[in-house]
């Protein structure tokens, strides 16, 4: 603890709970704000408003049914460079943090709990994590997206478009995924239509996100890693084809 929040004079339930819930890189910062009267209302998490929570935490089908159907799945885990994807999009923070929906959250999107953090999360995480252990979260975390997808998609896929739909997962979530015009037109193994179907979801609580644009060119990318990409002139979306943005929160309505 730093020396200076241990000999002030702060007191009270507000000192307490910076002194608990703080940790330790914060502790300076918040000591230097104190005045000798008392306590500076100081946010004890940092706040992000800038990172989404990653849709697969936020899929609304029957967990059982999800283990269950998970432990029949193909066995197929994303190679390196769709993790390294996954890292760059999402971005690591080793501490703590509020998403933009005020969940508890760590390292590579890792939801603790949709809730603020407040001091009752794991010593483990309290005290940070490294970046390794937010890679083995990750690895943790993307089964769920790895099964959703072998168990989505019955046709051949190359590890560029595994991984690809796999990062996609990890940010929209698996029931979205389902429902998508973008995994019709993957069993149906018309790839010239990927980009169009991809680059529809862009927006986020009713406005764009520059980011989810970024992400999905990255997707788009890996999808078509090891081969030809396609020709232009077949991305062109088809007669009737719709292709308005689509909320990654709310899914596509059709």
């Amino acid at each position: 603890m730093s020396s200076a929040l241990a000999g002030s004079s702060c007191v009270g339930f507000a000192c307490a709970t910076v002194k608990r819930c703080l940790s330790s890189w914060a502790l300076t910062t918040v000591a230097a704000g104190l005045g000798a009267s008392g306590c500076s209302p100081v946010e004890p998490y940092e706040s992000r408003p800038d990172k989404l929570t990653p849709g697969i935490f936020l899929d609304r089908e029957d967990a059982g049914a999800s283990a269950a159907g998970r432990s029949a799945a193909p066995t197929r885990k994303v190679h390196q460079k769709g993790l390294d994807l996954t890292k760059k999009s999402e971005g690591f923070v080793g501490r703590l943090y509020n998403d933009a929906a005020r969940y508890c959250t760590i390292g590579y999107g890792h939801l603790i709990k949709k809730a603020p953090c407040d001091g009752t999360e794991s010593g483990t995480f309290q005290d940070g994590i490294t970046e390794p252990e937010g890679a083995e979260l990750l690895i943790g975390d993307m089964e769920v997206a790895e099964w959703m997808v072998a168990s989505s998609v019955p046709v051949p896929l190359t590890d560029g478009q595994f991984a690809g739909l796999c990062d996609f997962v990890y940010n929209v979530g698996g029931r979205n995924f389902r429902k998508s015009t973008l995994l019709v037109a993957v069993n149906a193994r018309q790839h010239e239509r990927v980009p169009t179907q991809l680059r529809r979801w862009v927006i986020a609580g009713g406005k764009e996100w520059p980011g989810l644009r970024v992400r999905r060119e990255r997707e788009i990318e890996l999808y078509f890693d090891g081969q030809p990409p396609p020709d232009p002139r077949s991305i062109v979306p088809r007669v009737g084809e719709d292709v308005s943005p689509i909320d990654v929160r709310e899914g596509e309505l059709r």
